[in-house]
């Protein structure tokens, strides 16, 4: 008997479907209720709320490489639901079952309260007497996506991705419907919009998440694919509709598939779906309160603390006694709270390929690393120590001690990238040196941080105990993770930073476990700026790490410049300290000091941007945190001309507001709120400056 399932939860209104047939259908998720009328008899049948593709199982329609019209996605029938609550939010689970291969799924929605975002999730159980090869499941599916307004679908989409790569992260564009190539010519065509990861850098090419905008009605749908692998998500049409599928790896554009036997159970990729009523800003914001939702709790997103990393435009991977030495004296002084001794700390010389025993090196430190990790304690500070716990070095002593069954596997070959193989965390002896590793690093060494980093891309994945290379690639993520779990739950003061060769791996299968992200391995701090301007999109501000690092030949606006980068994100310092004049010197401890003031205000703010997200080309880039009545606003001039810029602010039009310059306290820039206009101008008389203006609503 045909049934509507409705909800209405944190500002989202679902609405299901249960036809006479037991056909299940989503018609509506969104931020206002469904408008009947906008959905018509025919149209319905485009609005499944799952997509299944099976092995020997037909297609119908003219999908071309899209994933609609699977079978037995249009075979499978309703079969129960339940609508609960948990400590978490509201939860809904709609089951369906295949009548030939009694194959069931179960679609998991759970609400998070505060939040009109969603995270969805597929289980598929084989309930049949006959293994069956899965080729494509949804983790979610959105028919309709298009459907509130009036206007055409051409005019009134803009959808922006977030494109990225290495020292190039986080590069938003935005684009409408057409300009991608998707021209509503047709009810159905085999076009798609789409953006896929295949290998075990999640953000290699693009950010795991996107944004739709809806101009004419004024809202916004967001979407984010937590897996630290393989995923794939895409736009089609069908019925005269644009839908939405968002999945984990597929068999087409991810080398996955699955051989499930009676009794066997897959659950797919969790993905998290939102909506918002506004645009960009008010879509990241929510996806930035369930963010924080999701996280493992920590003390290190409470407390902010300063790192000093000794890396970037400072020792490269060369540290030594006599050369940290001086570095944690001046670490020390402008207040860093962490000092983390980085890549090299192993090896008496080169270390790139030798990597995967983790033992001090005896010519770098002669009277032991512990003596050197005691004198950053002593200093007030907690020690850390650089990683890449993944990997194994083609010329490792380690490689004595382990077989082909620790790594990926290939046609027979050990997978090798960049002169590492790809460790198989599957395998319970690759577990057993991990856990020594870190057990040694915290227990005798006293290290309460770790950078671990990740520099290779194992690719489609590995032929070992799987059923496809993109099998055994997530089922190695999925192990990867566990791991990481365990040692949190052993450990859970420790932090570890997410750093794989900068911001290749920044995705909230991470970010939910991980306090704190490496965003680029920039290494032009001018550059830095639109990364560190746009990394509130991808992450929350208090898991931003950005490098900033004055240089030994700048000026004082080149301090400047570095520590605004960092100042509304976590600060992670570099950069030769102990060599800069005195003066140069306090510029960097004024804005540790600031920092260390309104840290409090940036672990609960969410971001917005005066001129949009920042691009390449851009003369002047902005962004800003609110928390409640106050308002952080950082500002760079690049380049170009002017030396003013407008600022607008339309959400505080007509208010009164205090303005001042907050860092640095001496310069020579002005400020003017102008509030008729609901502007800040901005006057910044030199290229290459910033500076951080704080706000305050009377």
């Amino acid at each position: 008997m045909a049934q509507t399932i409705q909800l209405e939860e944190n500002g989202l209104y679902l609405v299901l479907k249960v036809t006479d047939e037991q056909d299940v259908r989503l018609l509506h998720f969104g931020t206002s209720p469904l408008d009947v009328k906008a959905i018509g008899e025919k149209q319905e049948e485009g609005f499944r709320l799952l997509e299944l593709q099976l092995s020997g199982d037909d297609r119908a329609e003219y999908h071309g490489r899209t994933h609609r019209a699977t079978f037995p996605g249009l075979r499978m029938r309703y079969a129960g639901h339940t609508d609960t609550r948990n400590g978490i939010g509201r939860k809904l689970e709609i089951a369906m079952t295949d009548p030939e291969t009694k194959l069931k799924s179960v679609s998991h929605l759970q609400f998070y309260t505060g939040t009109s975002v969603v995270r969805a999730w597929t289980v598929l159980v084989n309930e049949g007497e006959e293994s069956v090869g899965v080729e494509y499941v949804s983790s979610f599916a959105l028919t309709g996506i298009d459907k509130e307004g009036k206007l055409d679908r051409d005019e009134k989409l803009r959808l922006s991705i977030p494109h990225t790569g290495w020292q190039s992260e986080i590069q938003w564009r935005t684009n409408t419907i057409p300009e991608l190539g998707l021209s509503h010519m047709t009810d159905r065509s085999s076009k798609r919009i789409s953006c896929s990861n295949t290998g075990s850098w999640a953000a290699a090419e693009h950010i795991p998440m996107a944004v739709l905008e809806n101009v004419e009605a004024g809202t916004s749908l967001v979407w984010q694919i937590e897996h630290n692998g393989s995923w794939h998500w895409e736009i089609i049409d069908q019925f005269d509709y644009l839908t939405l599928l968002v999945s984990g790896p597929t068999e087409h554009d991810n080398h996955w598939w699955k051989e499930l036997a009676p009794g066997e159970e897959f659950v797919s990729v969790p993905v998290a779906v939102g909506a918002a009523k506004g645009g960009f800003e008010e879509a990241i914001g929510e996806l930035t309160k369930y963010r924080r939702l999701i996280r493992r709790p920590n003390d290190d997103n409470r407390l902010l603390r300063v790192i000093f990393n000794d890396y970037m435009n400072c020792l490269w991977g060369s540290p030594t006694t006599e050369k940290l030495l001086p570095l944690i004296d001046a670490a020390a002084e402008i207040g860093s709270e962490y000092f983390c001794i980085d890549a090299g700390w192993y090896a008496p010389g080169a270390w790139w390929d030798g990597v995967g025993e983790w033992l001090p090196s005896r010519e770098r430190f002669p009277e032991g690393i512990e003596y050197v990790l005691g004198y950053i304690r002593e200093k007030g500070m907690i020690p850390g120590l650089w990683l890449e716990l993944e990997v194994m070095g083609i010329r490792s002593p380690k490689l004595a001690e382990a077989d082909d069954s620790w790594f990926f596997m290939r046609h027979g070959k050990r997978v090798k990238d960049r002169s590492r193989y790809q460790l198989d965390y599957r395998n319970p002896a690759v577990i057993a040196h991990a856990n020594e590793v870190i057990r040694r690093l915290v227990e005798d060494y006293g290290v309460g941080y770790i950078k671990m980093d990740y520099n290779i891309n194992a690719g489609i994945g590995t032929e070992t105990d799987a059923d496809s290379f993109g099998d055994g690639l997530l089922q190695h993520n999925r192990a990867y993770l566990a791991w990481l779990d365990g040692i949190f739950a052993k450990y859970p003061d420790l932090v570890i930073e997410n750093c794989s060769s900068g911001g290749m791996r920044m995705d909230y299968a991470m970010l939910s476990r991980h306090s704190i992200q490496s965003t680029s391995d920039q290494e032009d701090y001018v550059k830095y700026a639109q990364i560190a301007a746009s990394s509130p999109s991808a992450l929350t501000p208090e898991q931003s790490a950005i490098w900033s690092y004055p240089l030994r030949e700048g000026d004082d606006e080149e301090v400047v410049f570095n520590m605004v980068n960092a100042l509304l994100l976590r600060v992670h310092q570099s950069g030769h300290v102990a060599e800069l004049s005195p003066r140069r010197r306090a510029l960097v401890k004024e804005a540790l000091d600031y920092y260390k003031t309104i840290r409090d205000d940036i672990r609960v703010s969410l971001p917005f941007w005066p001129l949009g997200l920042p691009k390449s080309e851009d003369d002047w880039v902005s962004f800003g945190l609110r928390a409640g009545d106050r308002l952080y606003v950082a500002v760079w001039r690049l380049g170009g001309e002017a030396s003013e810029i407008a600022l607008p602010l339309p959400k505080l039009a007509g208010k009164e507001l205090s303005a001042r310059i907050a860092y640095p306290a001496e310069n020579d820039s002005a400020i003017a709120w102008n509030r008729e206009t609901g502007e800040l101008k901005v006057t910044l008389p030199r290229e290459k400056t910033a500076r951080l203006i704080e706000l305050s609503v009377r």
